[in-house]
């Protein structure tokens, strides 16, 4: 069995000033007052940001509270995976592997891991309770880098052997959103029955015969549409991550502002701002994630390896994940969900629920939904 290491989150202030420097000395002048959200990061917002960064942000607060879960560390498939493992109340909770996608982190399940690993701390019952595991994937945060660009069907071999070899787990169940959503795909479809059901929060998957009625091809056409003006970030991280790297790594506001144009544009936004979705708090967490650990480079590489890979398709043949699937459908969803019809040719949907509120970073903004969401379809497994 590969080694665990405990780990403490520790950046040196050196680190740490490095970063503040870059913010307190950028250029704002050289930017056009070009505002709105339409051409990318508001101009308005991220000196907004950048101000609260430099004067009212505490890092060493957001630290201990990512402390505050049991962290650790462990050689898997040659990288260094960090992952945290909180242990659920009870006599038997179930093993829960939860995954982060791009720009996102752990932090997404700062609100959600508690609730799950001890649901009786608020109100619930210890019998709902989870081994929760959540890792950096591969190149991102405080995970080290695979030892090429690989995708969402690589890392999904590495957390079933984190799972099964590493932390001895006969069977667990599947959760992600974003990447994490096409990860929990090949986990439920590769390596069942350790993974035996999955629950994502978006539909990244194709199936090979495309639309078969007028209102999957209403779906198609309009998903088509509304993707014209959010993939730009996608083909350049796809096609050429490392020439975004050098331009990017040496610039902390310039990272903020490609992370943040995607909180506002993927966010649940019809009733709030972005600063009532996400504090500018947790925003800055996140972003610092990949900047203290200097992997916003090889964060960008899954884009590169799911090409590699072969894209959305899941099966040239058409098969579907078999396991027991739960699908969380929040209606601001960047990559808007197909009808369920289309969806039930690629998955074996067991649970469908149409969330009233929320958008692609579930877990942060949601986290009461999607914890009851969980648990109602854990409930139903046993």
């Amino acid at each position: 069995m590969n080694r665990i290491t405990p780990f403490t989150i520790s950046i040196p202030d050196t680190t740490l000033n490095r970063i503040r420097d870059r913010v307190a000395t950028y250029p704002w002048q050289t930017m056009p007052d070009l505002e709105g959200w339409e051409a990318g990061a508001s101009k308005a917002y991220m000196q907004e940001l950048c101000d609260y960064w430099l004067n009212d942000y505490d890092w060493r607060a957001a630290e201990a509270r990512l402390n505050r879960f049991a962290n650790f560390k462990a050689k898997v498939e040659g990288v260094d995976l960090h992952f945290i493992h909180e242990k659920g109340s009870g006599s038997n909770p179930q093993p829960l592997l939860i995954s982060h996608g791009w720009p996102g982190s752990v932090v997404e399940f700062d609100e959600i891991i508690e609730q799950l690993a001890h649901p009786e701390r608020f109100g619930g019952n210890e019998e709902d309770a989870f081994d929760v595991i959540a890792p950096s994937l591969p190149g991102f945060g405080f995970s080290g880098p695979p030892p090429k660009p690989w995708g969402p069907r690589a890392m999904a071999q590495c957390f079933n052997i984190l799972m099964t070899d590493v932390l001895g787990y006969e069977s667990y169940i599947a959760q992600g959103g974003d990447w994490g959503g096409a990860i929990s795909s090949w986990l439920g479809y590769d390596h069942a029955p350790a993974c035996s059901a999955i629950h994502i929060n978006i539909l990244t998957m194709r199936h090979p015969d495309g639309p078969q009625n007028a209102e999957e091809q209403v779906w198609s056409d309009k998903f088509d549409r509304d993707q014209i003006m959010q993939d730009g970030y996608r083909t350049q991280q796809a096609t050429k991550p490392q020439t975004l790297g050098y331009g990017l790594m040496d610039s902390p506001v310039g990272v903020a502002a490609w992370i943040t144009e995607k909180f506002f544009h993927w966010s649940d936004l019809r009733c709030k701002t972005l600063d009532e979705v996400h504090s500018k708090d947790a925003q800055l967490t996140n972003i610092m994630v990949y900047l203290v650990t200097g992997t916003f480079n090889t964060s960008t590489w899954i884009y590169y390896g799911r090409r590699e890979e072969g894209g959305r398709l899941l099966s040239p043949e058409g098969r579907r994940v078999e396991v027991p699937c739960g699908m969380a459908v929040f209606p601001e969803e960047m990559l808007a969900w197909p009808p369920r019809s289309y969806v039930e040719r690629i998955y074996n949907v067991q649970q469908w629920t149409e969330m009233p509120s929320g958008g692609h970073f579930g877990a942060m903004e949601e986290p009461e939904l999607m914890i009851d969401d969980i648990h109602k379809f854990a409930r139903a497994l046993r």
